[in-house]
Formats: structure tokens, sequence, C-alpha cells
């Protein structure tokens, strides 16, 4: 069973104030993905055709922007690690969400570095990926399938590293189940 969660909760914007978000979203895709995470938000504005202060009226942090830019990918995330639920043990499906949670983190260079902040902004998106992740680590602690003393920000730390490590050229993505494997083995129960 899949519950459709909202995109968004924000008030409704005025027709140009919502095409301006959209501009400023499409355009912090298109530089993120370029440049980077800490792509300059001047480039973004530019790039939009919006000035600095309305990119920051709606984004007033860089880490708000990359929720923002995010948030349907998380959105699609957390759907598809709920479809999962009749198919897979807790266990295989705490693996499968963290693999997930990796691979996207990798999406642009630099988001594993801010992913943690990122995933705390509020957003529709990361909060549904926070609940996600609550749910499956309670449900597979129940299945004693791991220790009582994770929590979900073991598990972002988790993902950052191995995201950092990918990242930074220590290794592929081909190993992300490896490293995934091996970071919950170690929090299975003793």
């Amino acid at each position: 069973m899949t519950n459709k969660l909202p995109l968004t909760e924000e008030p409704t914007l005025r027709a140009d104030a919502a095409r301006n978000r959209e501009r400023i979203l499409a355009a912090a895709e298109e530089v993120f993905l370029e440049r980077g995470a800490d792509a300059s938000l001047d480039d973004i504005a530019k790039r939009a055709k919006v000035g600095i202060g309305t990119l920051y009226r709606r984004f007033p942090t860089r880490e708000a922007l990359l929720a923002a830019t995010n948030d349907e990918r998380l959105m699609a995330l957390t759907e598809a690690s709920r479809r999962r639920d009749d198919k897979l043990d807790p266990d295989a499906c705490v693996r499968a969400f963290i693999k997930d949670l990796v691979a996207h983190a990798c999406h642009y260079r630099g988001l594993a570095a801010a992913l943690g902040t990122v995933l705390k902004s509020g957003t529709p998106g990361c909060r549904a990926s926070g609940e996600e992740a609550r749910r499956l680590l309670l449900r597979a602690q129940k299945a004693g399938a791991i220790r009582k003393d994770v929590s979900v920000d073991d598990l972002v730390c988790m993902v950052t590293a191995i995201s950092l490590s990918i990242e930074q050229g220590s290794t592929t993505k081909s190993r992300i189940a490896h490293l995934t494997d091996l970071f919950l083995d170690g929090v299975g129960v003793r």
C-alpha cells in the first residue's frame, strides 16, 4: 500500500512568485549538476533571471535550496521504500533504503557533505524520508535485525560516510551495496 505524500505544504504563492520559485529550482538543478552543491547562489539567481534577493526570499540558505531541489527525488525514494514492505524482510528494507539514500547523496558533487543538514530542513521530501528511516529502523529493531541503540542519526552518518567516500574517489558507486552491508552488519544484533 502506497501512501501518497503531498509534495508541498507551502502557502499558495502569487502566480509570479510561483514562476520565480520554479525558475530558481530549475536553474539550481542545472547549476548544482554542473558545478556541485557549493556552486554560487549568484550564478543560480542569474540563470533563473531573478535577483539574489528573490532567491533568498524563497530559500534563505543554501541547504534550503538543496533540500527543495531534492524534494521530489526524496519523495520518490520514500514511496519506493514503502512499496518494498510486502516483498522484503525488515533488514532488507533498511538495506535497500540506505543504498537508495547513498545513491541519492551522490546526485550532486558536495551534496553528501551537506546531507545531514539538508535532511533536517523540514521540506516535505526531507520529512518523509526521515519518517521512513525511523519507521524502517524501528521495524528492523523490533524484528531483532538491528541493535536497539542505533538511531536515525547513526544511519545518516553511515550514508554520509559512504557517499563522501564515493565522491572523493576512494571508492566507486558499484561498491555502495558492499559498503552498506558492511556498515549494517556492524550494527546488527550481537
